[in-house]
């Protein structure tokens, strides 16, 4: 039986439409070069070897893909299927232990519940690992301490236990080694550089007979460092590829250079062919943390709030975003972190070599200096070039001593104190600790742009401190009480995200009407609430209509609000809680959202439960895409309102209530097709039998179930041609004895073993 991990765990694409740019990579690991035998040799020693527990240390500098090879051997199938536990985690210089230990832990057992202040993580987490053989990575480590920080919740034991571990530095090998000599990563040969240059530059073609000199040329020149090899091949794709003289002049740029210095040589190489606004983009990442899986969704509405990005020749600045982040990735400047089902970027971080470039750029730059060019298409007031500065702690240490006189302090360089305007740390909690009350410091930077403060509670001021900083357009807040209208005079904003305390808001006509600006609203926890008599006034305001409303996502909306959001005929992503059985349809005028291309819905199951007729007001946007439904049956006529979304690629329904136990329906979709849907999701589906053709589900790539009530999987899923994977977690034997029959049918049919199944 072939029971494999999936890399980057499926998670429902809420993503971009299929006709739109999408984030992804030229870089993948599945096709790595050059590690085969690498990773034959570390298998073993995972595989065989003592009994007892062993420390497999992989290291050599910067670049040569210890990561990579690691994660290679991590999700090979037979390593899955050997461990009954495993778990990753990076390490890095800065590291906080119990971040660690609480995160390998939420592996190993599964669980994603949250962790107590008062749990000892470290407990649970040698418990949890007690009489199993567990695989544990341990990435990117710098020194003893970090192992003996760790090393000691991993038991010992007879089981066969590994910790993988990388580092660059031989002597922390050599301190960890138990029973195996750590294993030193070699450079690639010409061929190896060669074969893994031609597969990025030509994407899977062969390079043509005129250029294979140079090529081999280039390969030689990059000394067998894939790092190296990946960052050329990213200058080159974007270059005339088909100009012999173009690729020798990149290989004798290289010709010179001492190893050690090549990386940082390679990467300012990829850095000065990068667009203006593309090297902004790029130094702006730097100063997330180390190792950090940064949120593509977060990170490219912070691009658009500093305007980092062009829009003049897209359709909007999401798509601009977009394109920025791909040529970064296609430029193996930027690594891929997390992939969602649909195979766009969910996470992004940089290469501890890059990040620290980056770094030195920005020091080279007078302390963070940037000047910003003048973008026609996005900038309000000013038609010159702004300088920049990016709050870093040293300059708020000058802040607070210079009592925020801008003139006074040494290392800003700037004729004008008007002129400067200020762009904030990425995330700020990196300073918040240091102050009793953040907003102190922040009032005095009247010019900030964005703001993600979601990591420490807010006092109840903060709404009054919001009145100086008027140019913000990202604005991330925790706070006990919210009211639109005490933001209302931010006419720039463009993001808004809130996690709240309490959990009733009110919502004003009138706010929004000076909100034109907003394109992403994100408030967790609260119930919408009309102020008395502005329902009236708010049907009455045919102006308010927010024509740059892309994503509206919310809890605990009443049906009766539909209105709201027929305000947005631009709207694309849309996630909101239904607390009662709706008498009016959810989407009245269906005209208007057409281009919503993402729904969430989740139903209060239990307000549905006596309910009839409810079906008919849930006739969804005709051309979505990723359909997300959570507490509602699946009767005939629900079924048939999903069925009618032809463009749908995605679909996760979870409707376990475990107290209705009565209403379990037959899931008969035999007659029914859905012609676009790759990803289906079932999570504690209440539904007694499940009924499919071959005509169902025609180009379904990977099924997801989650418990449930029925008994198999259709075997019609065995005529699926598309079909690749199939993950059961918590499901009865009978269904996964239907999966593998499932599965040896197609291997006897096809004579190919092309399905996985994960257990």
């Amino acid at each position: 039986m072939d029971v494999v991990e999936a890399c980057g765990k499926g998670t429902l694409s809420f993503g971009e439409p299929s006709n739109k740019c999408s984030v992804t990579s030229i870089y993948d690991d599945d096709q790595v070069v050059g590690f085969e035998k690498d990773a034959e040799i570390i298998m073993m020693k995972l595989i065989r070897g003592t009994k007892e527990r062993d420390v497999i240390s992989i290291y050599g500098m910067p670049g040569l893909g210890k990561t990579t090879l690691a994660r290679k051997v991590y999700n090979n199938p037979s390593i899955v299927n050997h461990f009954d536990v495993k778990a990753w985690c990076a390490v890095s210089q800065a590291y906080n232990r119990r971040a660690l230990l609480a995160e390998i832990f939420k592996q190993a057992t599964n669980d994603d519940s949250e962790i107590k202040e008062e749990d000892n993580v470290a407990d649970m987490l040698r418990k949890s690992l007690l009489s199993r053989r567990y695989l544990i990575v341990l990435d990117d480590i710098w020194d003893v301490k970090a192992w003996e920080d760790l090393g000691i919740c991993f038991p010992q034991g007879e089981y066969g236990s590994r910790v993988m571990v990388t580092t660059r530095i031989e002597e922390v090998a050599k301190h960890l080694q138990h029973h195996s000599d750590p294993y030193s990563l070699r450079f690639l040969t010409s061929k190896e550089s060669w074969e893994l240059l031609e597969k990025k530059v030509f994407r899977g073609e062969s390079c043509p007979p005129d250029l294979l000199e140079a090529g081999l040329q280039v390969a030689l020149h990059c000394k067998g460092l894939p790092l190296a090899v990946v960052l050329i091949a990213g200058i080159i794709a974007k270059m005339d590829r088909e100009a012999a003289s173009l690729w020798l002049e990149v290989a004798n740029d290289l010709s010179s250079l001492a190893l050690g210095e090549q990386s940082m040589k390679v990467i300012q190489s990829s850095y000065d062919h990068l667009e203006d606004h593309l090297k902004t983009c790029l130094l702006y990442m730097a100063l997330f943390p180390e190792d950090h899986k940064i949120p593509v969704d977060h990170l490219l509405k912070l691009w658009m709030a500093e305007e980092f990005v062009l829009n003049s020749e897209t359709e909007n600045m999401e798509e601009a975003s977009r394109n920025c982040l791909s040529d970064l990735l296609n430029r193996s400047l930027v690594m891929v972190s997390g992939m969602r089902i649909n195979r766009d970027v969910e996470y992004c971080s940089l290469h501890d070599v890059v990040r620290e470039f980056c770094l030195r750029k920005l020091t080279e730059d007078k302390y963070m200096q940037l000047t910003v060019p003048y973008n026609p298409y996005q900038h309000l007031h000013s038609t010159e070039s702004r300088l920049c500065i990016y709050i870093h702690d040293d300059l708020v240490k000058q802040l607070q001593l210079s009592d925020y006189q801008l003139d006074k302090i040494t290392m800003l360089d700037f004729k004008e104190t008007n002129s400067l305007e200020f762009i904030a740390h990425p995330k700020v909690n990196t300073w918040n600790n240091q102050y009793s009350n953040p907003l102190d410091l922040v009032v005095k930077l009247r010019f900030v742009r964005a703001l993600h403060m979601m990591d420490v509670a807010l006092p109840n001021s903060w709404a009054t401190a919001m009145q100086s900083l008027t140019q913000l357009r990202y604005l991330a807040l925790y706070v006990k009480q919210f009211e639109l209208e005490w933001i209302s005079h931010l006419h720039n904003l463009q993001t808004l995200q809130l996690k709240l305390s309490s959990k009733r808001i009110g919502l004003r006509a009138a706010a929004l009407r000076e909100m034109t600006k907003l394109r992403h609203v994100n408030i967790d926890c609260f119930f919408v609430a009309w102020e008395y008599n502005d329902r009236g006034s708010f049907e009455e305001c045919s102006t308010i209509i927010l024509e740059n409303m892309k994503t509206f996502r919310t809890c605990d909306i009443s049906v009766d609000n539909a209105r709201l959001w027929c305000r947005f005929p631009h709207l694309e992503e849309l996630s909101l809680r239904v607390e009662y059985a709706p008498e009016r349809p959810l989407f009245p005028i269906p005209e208007v959202h057409t281009r919503i291309h993402s729904l969430s819905v989740v139903f209060s199951l239990a307000k549905f439960y006596n309910s009839v007729g409810w079906e008919r007001y849930f006739v969804f946007p005709s051309n979505l895409r990723h359909l997300y439904l959570r507490g509602c049956f699946l009767t005939e006529e629900m079924v048939l309102n999903i069925a009618r979304l032809k463009k749908l690629e995605s679909l996760k329904l979870y409707m376990g209530v475990p107290f209705l136990t009565s209403k379990r329906y037959c899931w008969d979709v035999t007659n029914v097709e859905f012609p676009a849907l790759k990803y289906l999701a079932l999570h504690g589906v209440r539904i007694k039998e499940w009924k499919a053709s071959e005509e169902s589900f025609p180009v379904l790539e990977k099924l997801v179930i989650r418990g449930g009530f029925f008994k198999e999987i259709p075997p019609s899923f065995a005529d699926i041609p598309t079909l690749k994977l199939i993950e059961l977690f918590d499901c009865i034997y009978s269904v996964v004895v239907s999966a593998m029959n499932i599965k040896r049918d197609i291997e006897e049919n096809t004579g190919c073993d092309s399905l996985l199944v994960l257990l």
